[in-house]
């Protein structure tokens, strides 16, 4: 796949939001798939607060599947777009897990694994509030901009 464009134009992909709308920037994975509702894709569109054992079940059925979470990273200026390889961090709670591990898990207990991309986005502030800080929302702005100019310019948009 030479783009992110099969993310947005294909029914057997999935964009799943990761993210706390109550946790201020925390939120952008969800106001990610918020936006796109607006304008649906042909790709399946979820919302979770954070990756569990059972998502290994879910992406498997997928073909592929773009992560969209909020990022604290300082070296991501405004968003960034990443392929992680699938790798077992034990150091994972039953509450929460990260995107490597996830696939890792497909891989293991379905032998099956979706071509993944990860987007995070760069957010500031993580207090219990609702509501995104000015900053995270024009870097929302930015990835929607760029990701969905993209898909909207596939030739196989329907």
């Amino acid at each position: 796949m030479n783009s992110l464009d099969e993310f947005f134009d294909s029914p057997d992909s999935l964009i799943y939001g990761v993210g706390n709308s109550g946790r201020e920037d925390d939120g952008l994975g969800w106001a990610f798939i918020d936006r796109l509702e607006e304008h649906p894709p042909r790709a399946a569109l979820r919302r979770t607060y954070q990756l569990n054992l059972e998502d290994a079940d879910l992406i498997s059925r997928y073909a592929r599947v773009l992560f969209v979470d909020a990022t604290k990273d300082p070296a991501v200026e405004s968003f960034a777009v990443s392929r992680p390889a699938p790798v077992l961090d034990f150091s994972f709670t039953s509450h929460a897990m990260s995107v490597p591990t996830i696939l890792a898990t497909a891989v293991q207990c379905f032998e099956r694994i979706p071509d993944a991309c990860l987007l995070a986005i760069r957010g500031y502030r993580w207090e219990l509030r609702q509501g995104m800080t000015p900053a995270a929302e024009r870097n929302l702005e930015r990835a929607l901009s760029l990701l969905t100019s993209r898909a909207a310019r596939s030739p196989h948009r329907g």
